[in-house]
Parts: structure tokens; sequence; C-alpha cells
């Protein structure tokens, strides 16, 4: 299965095809954005998603299914989705078995193959792959009642991606457009890895709070640890997204148990 297929395996042609290649689809073609977060910075990042997909989909799959929390948001029976920065399917996968059909949207075609793979063996068939980014989502006007967006759109508003905000009113504007009358967007970001308490990086509190402020959306704050299956797996994939501070710190606790505080902002659109 390649990006840019369907659940049967034909050919969905994208806007995007002849784009640039990831660093343009995040929203790095015009600023040298570095993601800092404890010691890993965005091109640690970006060489993950592009060539360590299998890699990274093992460390996102100790941490809970977020399909119930988003149903408590907008019941998802007989809802057409786009799930924005999909990644390997960390969110597609589990909606797909609820929702009439769903988009899956990344800029780095690696994680998109995961997807692909993950969804054909939970037997799904009404879904898409499409590579695009967060200010040009491959999708018609008025095509979705739910977009869902996990650990994405930050990578395009940080404070030095986005010091004015005009990234992330241009994102918010395209949500609005692919989304139908009463449409719902739900965006999942961090609020702190390795900590008991929330701890949001510093250069996000802006975007979370321009959200709210600026953009209407609710906002709520949970727990989302991740469980491995021991301690060397939890230090071992820590140290290979987060960097050796949390690495190093996961291996001085020795659990398989790594704390996380994740946020939700949801907004209703008339």
């Amino acid at each position: 299965m390649k990006p840019n297929e369907d659940g049967g395996g034909r050919a969905v042609r994208t806007a995007q095809e002849e784009e640039a290649p990831v660093r343009r689809a995040i929203g790095l073609a015009d600023e040298e954005n570095r993601y800092i977060e404890r010691g890993t910075d965005m091109s640690d990042h970006e060489s993950i998603y592009r060539h360590e997909a299998e890699k990274y989909d093992k460390l996102i799959s100790a941490q809970p299914s977020l399909r119930e929390r988003i149903n408590a948001i907008r019941p998802l029976a007989g809802l057409d989705v786009i799930d924005l920065g999909a990644g390997t399917g960390r969110l597609t996968v589990p909606l797909a078995v609820a929702v009439r059909s769903i988009l899956a949207v990344d800029a780095a075609e690696d994680m998109l193959r995961v997807a692909a793979h993950r969804l054909q063996a939970a037997g799904s068939r009404n879904w898409r792959t499409a590579v695009g980014e967060h200010r040009r989502i491959p999708a018609t006007d008025d095509s979705a009642d739910l977009l869902v967006s996990g650990w994405s759109v930050c990578y395009s508003t940080s404070a030095e991606a986005d010091p004015t905000g005009g990234q992330l009113a241009a994102i918010v504007a395209e949500m609005r457009r692919v989304l139908r009358p009463c449409g719902t967007a739900v965006l999942f970001e961090t609020m702190g890895t390795g900590f008991e308490e929330p701890n949001p990086p510093a250069f996000l509190l802006d975007y979370y709070a321009a959200l709210e402020r600026e953009h209407g959306f609710a906002h709520d704050v949970f727990r989302l640890d991740y469980t491995f299956a021991d301690a060397e797996e939890a230090e071992r994939l820590t140290r290979f997204f987060f960097g050796d501070e949390l690495g190093d710190r996961t291996a001085e606790r020795g659990s398989p148990v790594v704390p996380e505080y994740a946020g939700v902002w949801w907004r209703t659109f008339a």
C-alpha cells in the first residue's frame, strides 16, 4: 500500500503530489524552526518521521487509545473524519472502526505507510491516506464532520515558528474550510513527558493560550502515561524520541511506566 491510496488500494490524487519534501510540508521552508524539547530538536524528529516510523509507532503504542475521549466530545458514529498529522495512525486506526470514513493526512510518507498497514491489519476499508500539510489540507470544502490532530500542529505554531500567530490563524481557517457547518476540531498536544505534574514546554505556551483566547477552543488536561513492556524498553524508546535527559531519568526510575500529561483543545464551528 502506498500513500495517497484508499482502503481498496486505488490511487487518490492530491494537490500535494508535487509538493516539496517533508521540511516544507511541516511549515519549515521559510524558518529554521528548531523544536527543542528536553534535548531533542526538530531535525531529529523529522528524521524519525521520515526513516524510523516503525520504531516511533512502537513508542506511541505504549499509550492508551483516545477514541473514547474523542467520542465524549463528539459522538463518532456516522461521521466523516480527517486526521491531520496522522502519523502512523495513533488516532486514525481506533477511530476508523467507529466512523463512516476517515482521511489520514501527514507530511511523511513513511508514517502513512505504517498507518495504511495497520488499517489493513485491522480490517478497515473506510479510509484514505494523503500527503499534506496543516495549511493546505488535501480535502474539499465542507467535506468532514470532525477533524482530529494529535501532537502535530505544535510543529508549525511554536513561539519561534509562529511569533505573530499568523500560522495558527491560517491553520484554524483551513480547518474551518474542510469542516461542515457544526463540524468539530479536536487537537491533542503535550503537557509534559516524564513529570508527575503538568509541565508544558515554554515555547508552546503562547500557542496554547491563543487556541483558547483568540480561537475559542475549550481545553482540558489529563494523564496519558506510557506503559512499556519493561524498564529497558521504556529507557530505549524514550531516549530514541525525547533525548538523553529523559532517557537518563527513565533509566534512573527503573520503571516501565513513563508519566505523561496531554492537553486536549476542541471547538465546534457554526
